[in-house]
């Protein structure tokens, strides 16, 4: 892994894929961007945005995550941090929709098993895209959660979260990818959330104890 500038490949040319290119990019960093199919010089395939990362983003919708990232090819994904934000929602049951993850087996643990020379890190997956890459968007604090297997990877991931913007007090490590679950499971509150709120641009903050 290379120090400061880095090669990402961010698969996923929706809203929430093109918001984290965009925000990589301004931050310095080379982008390539991984679709079905080729539309551009920026735009590749999946297999040569992985290939080019030195990070992979699967910013690909939940459902079809393993389907993108077998596209992507398990050899472009060996060995490098996997920042995984899907989420398995099923929208043809209209809103709230269906959330597929479930207290024994989550989206990332999935996406880890079919991969599992990947090093898969969920993070950013509570909140909107808005907020995951501008948290001061919100006045005041506010949390974000990690979760994966290997220390080193989730390392890369904080440094582009701090790069983003969040402060090492928002970062709340949960341990290993089991914690996934929990993340993809707050996913029924957070929707239940928006119909009540009106907008996306909310998040939680976790609130200590002065001595904890």
């Amino acid at each position: 892994m290379t120090e400061g500038r880095l090669r990402v490949g961010v698969l996923g040319t929706g809203t929430v894929g093109q918001t984290l290119a965009d925000r990589l990019s301004e931050l310095g960093h080379d982008v390539r961007i991984g679709s079905r199919t080729a539309s551009s010089d920026v735009v590749r395939t999946f297999a040569e945005a992985a290939a080019h990362g030195e990070v992979v983003v699967n910013a690909t919708g939940g459902l079809v995550s393993v389907d993108a990232l077998t596209l992507a090819g398990a050899e472009h994904l060996a060995g490098k941090p996997l920042l995984d934000l899907s989420n398995a929602l099923d929208h043809s049951v209209g809103f709230p929709p269906k959330v597929l993850a479930t207290d024994s087996e989550s989206l990332g643990e999935r996406i880890q098993a079919a991969f599992p020379e990947a090093l898969v890190v969920k993070t950013l997956n509570t909140m909107t895209n808005a907020i995951m890459v501008r948290p001061r968007t919100l006045p005041g604090p506010h949390t974000n959660f990690l979760a994966g297997n290997d220390a080193e990877a989730k390392g890369v991931v904080r440094g582009l979260l701090l790069e983003f913007g969040w402060t090492d007090e928002e970062l709340i490590d949960l341990g290993d990818l089991t914690a996934s679950r929990g993340m993809e499971l707050y996913l029924p509150l957070w929707l239940r959330m928006l119909g009540a709120v009106g907008n996306p641009l909310f998040n939680v903050h976790v609130v200590r104890a002065a001595d904890s």
